[in-house]
């Protein structure tokens, strides 16, 4: 099946309709999630400014900064290899993976799917794809990632795990069509590899980084949900948590199919977690002639919906120069910045606050 088309960047005529649309919804508290808090503890990072100040006008600012987007997008993709790259090279022509069923029910008023397709010619993913029980469609997709528990997909699915994380589940039950992918880590569920599997695909892909396989994970599953009739293709997000948040972050900075994302406790900073580790980035992060950092993932997510979500534990107080600096790009294309961080201060967790704010802000930003 053929994907559908993708919307541009800049202000053309998707995005501004998109844009156009979300003002008209905008979460109750988008002005509490932008202002920074108290006090803010010496992060360790240096952030590499994203605008030349003497750029001149506003507009003359946001021509700059899309000239310069380009050269950081490259920059990135050519950082972490070939796969994502390739992929994405292919455009609005290139077409959904065919994939089978394995096993399929019915819980709770949502039609369950357990599917499997190709990523690679030779590498499969399997995935649980979840329709709500009414029939209406289009709806709006949300790619939903899980964390790093035993289970894998079963999590997001809500056959195992904490209820509050079966994020695929709750939101099939209120109208999404989501699709959860097992990362590549994990050979089957309940069996988790990290090491060995990182260590056999840099041996199949020298010069790349885990997480440009996990980034063709996720523009795979766009494919795919943008590939169904039953999913409205301009309407699509995605979420995670720890894990997912990192896959998250990389699959909207990258996809810009992508108009809303929740990332909740992925470290948005390099040193945030364990971003090291060779199904991340690897160790060469860590070096000194590294010049990478995620505020700028956030500034190429710009002017779409992001909500970072935090718990002082991977991300919190911490985390806000890193969504000051992106902010700067995010009001180029207008007062109303749709990007945001709220702490709950719990942890590595997700109460329940996180999951109304989550579920909202996808309510809000794909509608």
């Amino acid at each position: 099946m053929a994907m559908r088309m993708r919307g541009s960047l800049g202000l053309g005529i998707g995005l501004a309709t998109w844009l156009a649309a979300a003002a008209d919804h905008e979460v109750a508290w988008l002005d509490t999630v932008q202002r920074p808090p108290a006090f803010v503890a010496e992060h360790g990072h240096v952030l590499t400014p994203l605008l030349r100040e003497e750029a001149g006008t506003l507009e003359d600012m946001r021509l700059d900064w899309e000239a310069r987007r380009q050269g950081l997008r490259s920059r990135w993709l050519t950082f972490l290899g070939p796969l994502s790259r390739r992929h994405l090279a292919g455009g609005p022509a290139r077409e959904a993976p065919r994939w089978s069923v394995l096993e399929e029910d019915r819980p709770n008023g949502v039609r369950r799917l357990l599917i499997r397709y190709a990523v690679e010619s030779d590498q499969e993913v399997e995935a649980y794809l979840m329709f709500p029980g009414d029939g209406h469609s289009p709806r709006p997709g949300v790619v939903v990632f899980h964390s790093t528990v035993r289970q894998s997909i079963l999590q997001p699915a809500g056959i195992e795990g904490e209820p509050e994380k079966a994020f695929g589940l709750r939101l099939a039950q209120q109208g999404y069509v989501t699709l959860s992918p097992r990362n590549f880590l994990w050979t089957a569920n309940r069996s988790m590899d990290a090491a060995g599997q990182a260590r056999r695909f840099l041996e199949r892909h020298p010069g790349a980084r885990g997480m440009d396989r996990m980034l063709l994970d996720g523009l795979v599953a766009v494919d795919v949900l943008a590939s169904l009739p039953e999913v409205d293709s301009a309407r699509l997000g995605c979420v995670g948590h720890s894990l997912g948040g990192k896959e998250a972050l990389y699959l909207a900075a990258f996809d810009e199919r992508i108009r809303a994302t929740v990332s909740s406790e992925g470290g948005i900073g390099t040193r945030f977690s364990n971003w090291h580790d060779d199904w991340y980035l690897g160790p060469g992060i860590r070096e000194a002639g590294f010049e990478r950092e995620h505020h700028e993932l956030l500034a190429l997510v710009a002017p779409r919906a992001f909500l970072l979500i935090g718990g002082e534990s991977a991300d919190g107080d911490a985390s806000w120069p890193f969504m000051d600096a992106a902010l700067r790009i995010y009001r180029l294309y207008g007062p109303m910045a749709r990007l945001g961080l709220f702490n709950h201060r719990q942890g590595h967790s997700v109460p329940p606050v996180a999951v109304e704010r989550m579920e909202a802000w996808l309510r809000a930003y794909l509608r």
